[in-house]
């Protein structure tokens, strides 16, 4: 059985959330400092079967790309050279800290717990993770 990997990859931070081997479920796995990101990953791929990368797609409400997406291309290219087998997906993340922020204060999250933005990048990673699941179901 193989997983699926999200990436909401931030300046700063990068969320992470992976799928439980059937890939019907995203669970929120980490969230790290950009700098480590790809000894995370290699250490994560090395211990798991890993189908898929699913990296946030940063868009304007138009639909073009954001100012942040200087900072996805050269990750997606070294993330394709780290690991050539494993495909990418890119996946729009439009909302998705909104969301992720507003399913903190439902859940019941003290205000204190909702100021850790590595949380946000986790739940958004999750968000970004559980919504190409069910686009993939249609």
């Amino acid at each position: 059985m193989s997983k699926i990997i999200s990436i909401d990859y931030g300046h700063k931070r990068v969320g992470l959330a992976v799928t439980d081997d059937e890939k019907i479920i995203a669970t929120g796995l980490a969230t790290i400092k950009s700098k480590n990101i790809f000894s995370f990953l290699e250490k994560y791929v090395n211990d798991n079967k890993i189908e898929c990368f699913v990296v946030g797609e940063p868009l304007n409400l138009n639909g073009n790309h954001s100012e942040s997406n200087k900072f996805i291309i050269p990750f997606l290219k070294k993330l394709a050279i780290k690991f050539p087998k494993i495909k990418i997906v890119k996946y729009d993340e439009r909302f998705t800290s909104k969301i992720a922020f507003q399913t903190m204060i439902d859940s019941g999250i003290s205000k204190k717990a909702r100021r850790n933005k590595g949380l946000v990048d986790k739940i958004s990673a999750t968000i970004i993770l559980q919504s190409y699941l069910v686009s993939k179901l249609r």
